[in-house]
């Protein structure tokens, strides 16, 4: 069970960051992070008293703000680099820090995933090594793509983000996830009015706004719940996944073609899932 929740948060994850992307490409992408963020905070709130549990301890509140700042810098980059890069590309880049990270960590704890595992976490770094191939020549004349670039150091970010919020456990229900929502929030609307960034989206981006927060805010709980029971390697290996939807989404919707490369990736990552959730 916790694996199944682990994949269903990677897709709910990966259709939340395409909204991400496409309302950042529709007005300033800070903007619409804040305000995605506190729509999710929103969100958790109401959701607090469905999911009780221990009182709030300070090493969880750390945890819990240590996974805000992480997680909405990472969220901040993503969704910027979503706005100067193209999405089928920005995306597996991302995931490849954001799988590579918890999974370092799980390892340094202890965990010993068998040997099928192994393979489907090697298969998923693989997987999205592969979807992030791509051929932009105006890139190429220009050097590195700064998407690129932004994308790695936004993928640092959330696997450190998956770690902590990990780490935080829900022995007190959805506060973990309540301080690292208000964390992020506030220190994201910090950042903005800093750099005098206004906080107003058009009316017609608001709708995307509000639903890539409550998106993410249910991706967030389903990992967190999945946490619990799982072990952190195979879990967070799973919740990376999410550049699968956020890849067909941006095949759909925004008509970016898939290299056949690209494909290939997307059949390692299906093959990816079977390894790891297999006993």
């Amino acid at each position: 069970m916790p694996l199944v929740l682990a994949l269903l948060s990677a897709v709910v994850y990966g259709t939340a960051d395409f909204l991400g992307g496409l309302a950042a490409r529709r007005t300033a992408a800070l903007a619409a992070t804040v305000v995605a963020q506190g729509v999710g905070f929103a969100v958790v709130l109401l959701a607090l008293p469905l999911f009780p549990g221990g009182p709030l301890t300070s090493a969880t509140a750390l945890w819990g703000g240590a996974a805000g700042i992480t997680g909405g810098a990472g969220v901040a980059l993503l969704y910027y680099g979503f706005a100067v890069g193209r999405v089928s590309v920005v995306a597996p880049v991302t995931a490849v820090c954001s799988i590579t990270i918890p999974v370092i960590v799980a390892l340094g704890l202890g965990e010993r995933p068998g040997a099928l595992a192994l393979i489907g976490i090697a298969l998923a770094i693989a997987s999205v090594a592969l979807v992030s191939r791509h051929e932009d020549p105006a890139a190429a004349s220009a050097g590195r793509d700064r998407s690129v670039a932004i994308a790695l150091v936004s993928g640092v970010a959330i696997g450190v983000f998956l770690v902590c919020l990990a780490r935080a456990g829900t022995a007190s229900g959805l506060w973990p996830l309540v301080v690292a929502r208000a964390t992020s929030t506030v220190a994201l609307a910090a950042v903005a009015r800093v750099a005098g960034i206004p906080l107003v989206i058009p009316r017609s981006v608001l709708p995307v706004a509000i639903a890539c927060g409550a998106l993410d805010m249910l991706a967030n709980a389903l990992y967190l719940v999945a946490t619990r029971d799982g072990p952190l390697g195979l879990v967070a290996t799973l919740a990376s996944l999410y550049p699968a939807s956020t890849v067909l989404l941006a095949r759909t919707v925004l008509r970016e073609r898939l290299r056949p490369v690209q494909s290939l990736g997307l059949a390692c990552a299906a093959v990816a899932v079977v390894l790891i959730t297999s006993r």
